[in-house]
């Protein structure tokens, strides 16, 4: 992989997202959307990666990104999410849901839409209106659903002023992360360790499927499915593991990945070339997972400007009787046959690293070192 820019922002980020490109189109990721966190004043952002490579005032290369517009944003920024090319929606640790429009005419970010308590504690032992973070956000449109640390999962319609549902106690721990399925199925992680799959074509307040590690309740953090293959998911928590499951079988995962040192923030399949996947954590890594099975004898060795150190995984179900063309090549790690080839992608260990998004050929990621980093070259 080439280069990856960094560029010092001034505030600690806690989200970064790539603008989806208008289906058909053969245009590049050109332009990232940001949400600050733990700063007197937050906002998000807009930035546009110009030509890169830019000498800087030292003789060293800069990566050329530059800001578009912003806007305060009340809160931490939890999540942020592309509605569509020109709508943004802000998840916030007051458990507001904001989504933002960008007007590219005059270069400006304005409030489209607010829903100012999504999220809020009830019951004893809580403030009357005590708020709950909103800790996750995810949008196919015109639906929006988001979860949040009140264990309440609401579902809004673009443009309806109220929830178009709410499951009300969907969970007694923090939920931290949600992704859709299909359509009307949403996938959440907790803070014990579970997911749970949700259809919304059902009445009642109970999960249509729970799937968990046995033994540690281990925190989730983080969620994401695989784009062509719906049943396959990757899971990332406290433990820095990376999890894959297959919500078809059983209610373990299929392969436990050693990975980070600390909490993993983010996991990303790559959204059109799935057999590569991108981790980022709090132990200030940025690893890029390539599973693709056109790589001959991959050494199981972890590639970091030459050194190594070795890579472990096991497998917990058996695959051998499902077609293996028809595979995820997630789903058929078996360590002794399979190797996957894990690359950092950051120069030096930096602090945490909160965010990521690939898109393309494009990468970006967010750190609490207040710089924001961008690759145009992921696959070179």
């Amino acid at each position: 992989m080439e280069d990856i820019y960094a560029k010092f922002v001034s505030q600690k980020i806690s989200k970064t997202r790539w603008r989806p490109v208008p289906p058909g189109s053969l245009q590049t990721a050109d332009t990232f959307a940001a949400g600050s966190w733990d700063n007197e004043e937050n906002y998000v952002s807009l930035w546009s990666i110009g030509d890169f490579g830019n000498l800087d005032s030292d003789g060293g290369f800069e990566g050329d990104h530059q800001l578009l517009c912003d806007i305060r944003h009340h809160g931490d920024v939890m999540d942020l999410q592309f509605f569509d090319q020109e709508r943004i929606v802000a998840a916030s640790s007051t458990g507001c849901v904001t989504v933002f429009l960008h007007h590219p005419n005059n270069q400006t970010l304005s409030v489209s839409q607010q829903w100012t308590s999504a999220h809020y504690h009830t019951g004893p032992g809580s403030p009357s209106c005590g708020s709950a973070p909103c800790t996750g956000v995810v949008c196919s449109n015109p639906e929006i659903v988001t979860v949040g640390e009140d264990g309440r999962i609401n579902l809004f319609r673009a443009d309806h002023k109220e929830a178009v549902r709410t499951i009300d106690n969907a969970d007694s721990s923090t939920l931290h992360a949600v992704t859709f399925l299909r359509t009307p199925e949403i996938l959440t992680v907790n803070s014990i360790g579970q997911l749970k799959i949700w259809d919304f074509r059902k009445q009642g307040n109970e999960p249509s499927q729970i799937l968990s590690l046995t033994g540690d309740r281990v925190p989730l953090h983080c969620v994401d499915r695989h784009p062509n293959q719906q049943h396959v998911v990757a899971t990332g928590g406290q433990d820095g593991m990376l999890s894959i499951w297959d919500v078809r079988q059983g209610t373990m995962p299929v392969s436990l990945l050693k990975a980070h040192e600390a909490e993993m923030w983010e996991v990303h399949f790559h959204p059109s070339n799935p057999d590569h996947l991108f981790t980022c954590s709090e132990d200030g890594s940025l690893w890029h997972w390539d599973a693709s099975t056109d790589v001959p004898e991959k050494s199981s060795l972890f590639n970091q400007g030459g050194r190594n150190s070795t890579f472990l995984s096991h497998s917990i179900s058996n695959q051998a009787n499902v077609h293996q063309s028809l595979i995820s090549s997630w789903l058929s790690t078996d360590p002794a046959k399979d190797r996957i080839e894990i690359t950092s992608l950051l120069p030096s260990r930096t602090l945490s690293v909160n965010s990521l998004d690939v898109l393309g050929p494009c990468l970006v990621c967010g750190t609490d070192s207040e710089a924001i980093y961008v690759t145009r070259q992921l696959f070179s």
